[in-house]
């Protein structure tokens, strides 16, 4: 919404309450035409004036219009999917998903890479906000202060998936980490397993899982889990890795909870080489239930989360919103499920 006092202008992108150009230049108390200099060609101000139109950007997330004029209240038909990576399957379903379902309705998806540690997040933000896609649609909900300014600031339709919150920049499509954890445990204590480990990505919502993990083996009586961390993305190699880190010393786990199918396949590939049997000696759980989870010996119990569903819903949300049709519930719990196969 503009702030008060100040008529929303009749050329602002589908009346989002963005914050425009006209917006900046008031708040820095300058004309338009100068606040435009200034983020355009700064060597034409004064470095006053420079002064009080960053400070005003700053203030609110303002992000400039990389299109042309002309064209601010034509829609791009383009969206925006950000991903931590693309080196590992988990998010492919979605992404492909998600693509297909826009292609109906005429929309074209851009495929941006942030990396799990999230450094790369508002640069990469910055320079989609800046090109106006229809829609933008994020993977997780752990964004910096700026970032999440920056999106509210920019009124585009924003998705998040794959984690659940109360408070959504906009919509969200996706599950709880932290009932992923409990659930697994509760799981693996009734299959009798007693000595719990976990094998996890550095990466914030697999440590919310393994936390979660962690909390519900302590709520039933059990010893405090083993936990053995990886770099995310994570890899078959680090897997075997840090299996061997568990059964170096002390009492051996005899449940091993991965925060992904990969993980899990090269704990199951460790276990192997060292003569420990599966699941006789050690149960294994991974997460994603790929494709291969199945068609491993044993068949690999892991987490199924609907990738395809979740891309699916985003699509409509984005649809729905850019074409101004109302999106009620906002947020939608997918759930999960899981899936019990030989390892376990």
């Amino acid at each position: 919404m503009a702030e008060q006092g100040v008529v929303a202008s009749p050329r602002r992108r589908r009346s989002s309450g963005a914050i425009t150009l006209h917006d900046v230049a008031r708040i820095a108390g300058v004309a338009p035409i100068t606040a435009s200099r200034a983020l355009n060609t700064p060597d034409r101000v004064s470095p006053e004036v420079l002064a009080k139109v960053q400070q005003a950007v700053a203030r609110t997330g303002y992000v400039p219009n990389r299109l042309a004029g002309g064209l601010a209240s034509t829609r791009s038909r383009l969206v925006a999917a950000v991903v931590p990576t693309i080196a590992g399957p988990v998010f492919l379903q979605t992404v492909q998903s998600l693509t297909e379902a826009l292609a109906e309705h005429g929309y074209q998806v851009m495929l941006g890479q942030a990396g799990y540690n999230g450094t790369r997040e508002d640069a990469l933000l910055e320079a989609i906000i800046g090109r106006r896609p229809d829609g933008i649609v994020l993977t997780g909900i752990m964004h910096s202060v700026e970032g999440r300014r920056r999106l509210l600031a920019s009124g585009i339709p924003v998705v998040e998936t794959w984690d659940l919150t109360d408070t959504p920049i906009d919509m969200l499509v996706g599950f709880s980490h932290t009932e992923v954890g409990r659930a697994v445990g509760t799981f693996l204590h009734g299959k009798g397993r007693q000595r719990f480990a976990a094998v996890a990505g550095n990466d914030e919502r697999a440590q919310r899982r393994v936390a979660a993990f962690r909390a519900r083996a302590l709520e039933l009586g059990l010893p405090d889990v083993l936990v053995a961390g990886v770099p995310a993305p994570t890899t078959l190699k680090s897997g075997r890795e840090a299996l061997a880190r568990l059964l170096h010393g002390g009492p051996s786990p005899d449940a091993v909870f991965c925060s992904s199918d990969l993980l899990a396949l090269g704990v199951m590939t460790e276990a192997r080489a060292r003569g420990l049997l599966v699941p006789g000696q050690l149960a294994v759980v991974g997460f994603g239930d790929q494709e291969f989870a199945a068609d491993l010996e044993p068949s690999l119990t892991s987490v199924h989360i609907d990738g395809g569903a979740i891309g699916r819903r985003a699509a409509r949300f984005i649809v729905d919103r850019a074409e101004g049709r109302p999106v009620d519930p906002r947020v939608v719990d997918m759930g999960f499920s899981i899936v019990e196969r030989a390892s376990s």
